[in-house]
């Protein structure tokens, strides 16, 4: 089994105040790396600064609000300034302002996208300049969620920063290929303050508070576990171990992992000399429209009491 060894890698980590991006902080820090914690709470970075160096890790906080280029460069810098380099970045940083798209504000769509869409495009690209200066390769990690691949009600902002940072992953692990820089999203399911807003998750988190592990058709079945199952992806992702890997959108949560696929073609049809409105309302309902696709994600599926 290979080991995964971070020593001397320098990465940053946004929105790594709680939560999952508190999880991907600590999970590098333990395997080597010297990481910049990020929030806009400078009580709650400060404390996840201690977390890590308490456990032995080292780590630095910069606090700001991501999406800006002003904000991404802060980051980088601080790297740079703190420990001289800068060789991994996970885009994590996000926040929600759910509602249906009737009653979505312009405010309501563009804080979500600023935070997430372009949050994730400031940063990433200041790490790719400074990376490329450095001529050593490196490492983005960007956060993305099943809401990005398959929708969810009452989050068109949110789905759709999603949806575009998957499509970032792909076009990036192009652009950045030479520069043995790999690009992956990640999708991770796990309990944290999102996820507890679910009615079917809540008891389930609530018992994880009280010292009860999750069951297994949670772990298993619905891929769904702690913000710590899902950090394992990131120290390997960010490894030598993982260089051949990129491009890719992998999900994670409890005792599963999966790669996600890209979206493709599923069923074609022809027409000589092409289509017209009623040829494909007579073509449509056997051809093509015979294998229609599922949106949303899936209800959890829970053992019958």
């Amino acid at each position: 089994m290979p080991s995964i060894d971070l020593t001397g890698k320098v990465a940053v980590v946004t929105g790594s105040g709680r939560g999952l991006g508190l999880a991907y902080a600590h999970a590098l820090a333990a395997h080597g790396a010297s990481v910049v914690v990020n929030d806009v709470d400078e009580a709650v970075a400060e404390a996840a600064v201690k977390s890590i160096t308490e456990a032995g890790g080292t780590a630095v906080a910069e606090v700001v609000p991501v999406g800006t280029t002003e904000a991404a460069e802060a980051l980088v810098n601080r790297a740079v300034e703190e420990f001289g380099r800068l060789d991994i970045l996970v885009t994590n940083a996000g926040i929600l302002r759910d509602k249906v798209l009737w009653k979505m504000s312009d405010e309501d769509f563009d804080a979500v996208i600023t935070t997430h869409l372009k949050g994730t495009f400031t940063c990433a690209r200041a790490a790719a300049v400074r990376m490329r200066e450095q001529g050593e390769g490196g490492t983005l990690i960007l956060v993305g969620s099943p809401a990005g691949q398959r929708g969810n009600f009452g989050q068109t902002n949110y789905a759709a920063a999603k949806a575009g940072i998957a499509a970032f992953a792909r076009t990036w692990s192009m652009e950045l290929g030479r520069a043995n820089i790999t690009v992956n999203a990640i999708v991770p399911v796990a309990a944290t303050a999102m996820t507890e807003t679910i009615p079917a998750f809540a008891p389930y988190i609530e018992a994880l508070r009280n010292g009860q592990a999750f069951p297994d058709f949670l772990r298993k079945g619905e891929g769904f576990g702690t913000p710590e199952d899902c950090a394992a992806l990131v120290p390997f992702l960010a490894s030598e171990a993982a260089r051949g890997i990129t491009g890719q959108a992998i999900g994670i949560g409890g005792d599963k992992v999966a790669l996600w696929s890209h979206p493709q073609e599923i069923k074609t049809a022809y027409a000589d000399g092409g289509w017209t409105p009623e040829t494909l309302a007579d073509a449509f309902p056997t051809s093509v429209g015979a294998e229609l696709q599922s949106v949303g994600i899936p209800a959890p599926k829970f053992p019958e009491a």
